[in-house]
């Protein structure tokens, strides 16, 4: 399991997500945090390419040992691509968050909603 941390390159949730924000796309995943309180990910069940995202609302569920929970955006748009490799390596979730456990790229809509997120020092700092 990867060590806590949380890159001050991304954007973070209060719903324990990220989005690493490139111009007008994002890519999203769970914060280190959020896996750690599922446990171990035994399945991603990912939206179609295509789907409109809104702030705030699930777009993907996880399974875990312990609990299938949502994953909610934390900005608004259209997924343009889905990490298919967990699919099979579910276990990246928990292994590398921030890398090889992103799970989608989204086009955004709205890009000033951005700032309605949470810098790596405020969201750590709401962790406690």
């Amino acid at each position: 399991m990867a060590e806590a941390s949380y890159p001050s390159d991304l954007a973070y949730h209060e719903e324990h997500d990220w989005a690493r924000v490139e111009g007008e796309t994002a890519t999203f995943g769970v914060t280190w945090y959020a896996q750690d309180q599922l446990g171990e990910v035994v399945f991603f069940d990912p939206p179609q390419v295509g789907t409109t995202v809104r702030r705030g609302d699930p777009y993907a569920e996880v399974e875990s040992v312990k609990a299938v929970s949502d994953v909610i955006a934390p900005l608004s748009g259209e997924i343009t691509e889905v990490n298919e490799a967990l699919s099979g390596d579910p276990e990246a979730i928990n292994e590398d968050p921030y890398g090889s456990g992103w799970m989608v790229k989204v086009r955004l809509s709205d890009v000033s909603e951005v700032e309605s997120l949470m810098d790596a020092g405020t969201y750590e700092s709401s962790l406690s």
